[in-house]
């Protein structure tokens, strides 16, 4: 039996190619596609019409794909979202998984890629980039062994930073809303990256979010 997938895009040349490209998916099948949010909504109602996953844009009219998210996760958190995007910056990305997505992409990834990423999702539950260390999978997974408490691990000042992390202020408005020098806040990512085995700001958000700091 095939997965279900769902495409929810605004674009409906881009829909359709997608679709038609995971017509070479043997284990997927996609049950429709929808121009945003609200579309997806009305769909729902039909209990057939609920899918496996949803492969989600992110800039679309009426309901956009921040607002979806959150509202699968909030109202189907059974269906597993994957964000299928044009925008690259760090802030999509972290508001993306805060609002419950398991994975995403960019809309330039080769049709394998895409591929593997929605059989990561089915089995592993999550596909995100190569930042996501395996700590970080543990905790998104509910998995995370004893004694990774950050509670337990991290300081007031680095959970501080941390929580800071999920915001879009820079490194700079981070270091004067904390009251501290730049090279203090470059010291508490370095040592945090190394503690949590993280390479970039997002792996940090994620870790936040996920640790229950937002």
């Amino acid at each position: 039996m095939k997965h279900s997938i769902v495409i929810v895009d605004d674009h409906i040349l881009i829909a359709k190619a997608i679709g038609s490209i995971m017509t070479n998916f043997e284990e997927f099948e996609v049950l429709y596609e929808c121009g945003n949010g609200k579309e997806l909504q009305e769909k729902f109602t039909t209990k057939n019409n609920i899918p496996n996953i949803v492969l989600l844009d992110i800039s679309m009219p009426i309901m956009n794909g921040f607002e979806t998210a959150k509202w699968l996760h909030e109202t189907h958190p059974s269906v597993m979202v994957l964000a299928l995007s044009m925008q690259d910056d760090e802030q999509s990305l972290i508001q993306m998984i805060k609002n419950g997505a398991r994975g995403y992409l960019l809309k330039n990834v080769s049709p394998s890629e895409l591929e593997r990423a929605l059989k990561t999702i089915i089995n592993n539950g999550y596909y995100y980039p190569e930042w996501a260390s395996n700590l970080m999978i543990s905790i998104m997974m509910g998995n995370a062994p004893k004694g990774t408490s950050i509670a337990t691990e991290l300081s007031d000042r680095e959970k501080e930073f941390l929580k800071l992390c999920i915001t879009d202020m820079s490194y700079k408005e981070i270091s004067e809303k904390m009251f501290c020098s730049p090279r203090t806040i470059e010291s508490y990512r370095n040592s945090l990256c190394e503690k949590l085995n993280i390479k970039t700001r997002v792996g940090l958000a994620v870790f936040a979010i996920k640790s229950g700091l937002d």
